[in-house]
């Protein structure tokens, strides 16, 4: 009761000082006029590079056995990528899991193991494009059961990017100067410039691992092409004409 009692107290010594300040004028400066625009630009880019998940799967009575099949598969596959020129920085083990197999017992209403799955995948950078095909093939041969990812981007991704952006602010810039001479005026200087970037990346081939319908051809590839987006917001000072 204390505590508000003087926190009370307080406020008609606060009134009276507002009081004996009088009334002020502020006054506001108006705001200068601006030309806002947003727009964007595309540039496409033909991917140069593939990145594919290659994987290992065994079954075995025992984990151990599993495990001992899935490493001579895997090294297997490995040493075929290798031999076409992959090196061995490019090639990466993303996952290695193992998993009990199991079945219901109606009988005794238990489950019990029937054996083990081992799976070892590995991440395989193709710097040349052309070799999809051979090092896909070349894996499938060796024993990789499981493709579960094929995917294609480009060095020049930076390049290009930048590009996008030329465009899109040219486009932005154009927009602008029609607004400001259709307003009676001209474009000042920039007073904020902002930007951002979307990729959309050229399909992704599916493939099902199927070791029995191997085919005498090359597996036929194509990387397509890659659009990236750039977006701006860019804001200019409006000078009228006199």
């Amino acid at each position: 009761m204390r505590r508000l009692s003087s926190m009370l107290a307080t406020v008609p010594a606060l009134l009276v000082l507002g009081s004996s300040l009088g009334a002020q004028t502020v006054q506001l400066t108006p705001r200068a006029p601006e030309v806002a625009v947003g727009a964007s630009g595309e540039a496409e880019v033909t991917p140069d590079r593939a990145r594919m998940m290659l994987g290992v799967q065994t079954q075995a009575a025992t984990a151990a056995e599993a495990a001992s099949r899935n490493a001579a598969q895997q090294t297997a596959v490995i040493n075929a990528v290798k031999a076409l020129g992959i090196v061995p920085e490019r090639i990466t083990t993303s996952g290695y899991n193992v998993y009990p197999e199991q079945s219901y017992d109606q009988a005794t209403r238990r489950s019990r193991i029937t054996g083990y799955t081992v799976q070892n995948t590995v991440v395989v950078d193709v710097w040349k494009v052309d070799q999809v095909g051979a090092v896909l093939d070349a894996a499938l041969s060796k024993g990789a059961n499981v493709v579960s990812s094929l995917s294609f981007y480009s060095s020049q991704s930076e390049a290009a990017r930048r590009r996008a952006l030329q465009n899109a602010i040219a486009r932005a810039r154009a927009d602008a100067e029609a607004m400001a001479q259709a307003a009676g005026g001209q474009l000042g200087g920039v007073i904020e410039l902002t930007s951002g970037f979307s990729e959309s990346p050229p399909p992704r081939p599916m493939f099902e691992a199927r070791v029995k319908a191997m085919a005498a051809d090359a597996t036929p590839i194509s990387e397509g092409t890659q659009t990236i987006t750039a977006t701006v917001n860019v804001r200019w000072a409006f000078v009228a004409n006199r």
